[in-house]
């Protein structure tokens, strides 16, 4: 009986091979890296530009306020989760850096549920659809960085 090995198997593989320098470098300059502060910046002008139009949509402060708060529950546990992962003991090695990651990211989830559990206590006539709109529209702010953030492969 012949045996027929399944498609992608290692002979499909191309051969790993390392960078030069130059290759590398020319892969960064292709590949650019999204800075972790400037969407933060960007998730919080958004907050606020949705709080304002919540405000100014419905007339009422508190669907401002809603919408402030929901972009809050965002832009708080993402900049913690970003001062985490920048900090001096983050990236020491591989291991540690995917276990900072691992950690900060669970840090982040508590404290944004955390936040939205406190949110009717925090806001006064909390309107749940503005928080929700605020929340939804800065978390977005990720692809959109993505999405204007990436560079044409430098001409030759």
């Amino acid at each position: 009986m012949n045996h027929v090995a399944p498609p992608g198997g290692p002979e499909d593989e191309p051969p790993f091979r390392t960078l030069t320098a130059e290759e590398a470098q020319r892969l960064r300059e292709q590949q650019p890296q999204l800075p972790l502060w400037k969407v933060l910046a960007g998730q919080l002008g958004m907050g606020v530009l949705v709080a304002v139009a919540a405000w100014a949509v419905t007339g009422k402060p508190e669907a401002g306020w809603s919408a402030a708060y929901g972009a809050l529950a965002v832009v708080v546990p993402a900049a913690i989760f970003a001062r985490g992962l920048t900090g001096r003991f983050a990236s020491r090695s591989a291991g540690r850096a995917t276990a900072a990651f691992m950690a900060w990211e669970m840090v982040k989830i508590a404290l944004t549920i955390a936040m939205l559990a406190v949110a009717p206590k925090v806001v006064a006539e909390l309107n749940w659809l503005a928080l929700l709109a605020g929340l939804v529209v800065t978390l977005k702010v990720y692809w959109m960085a993505l999405a204007f953030s990436t560079r044409k492969p430098a001409a030759k």
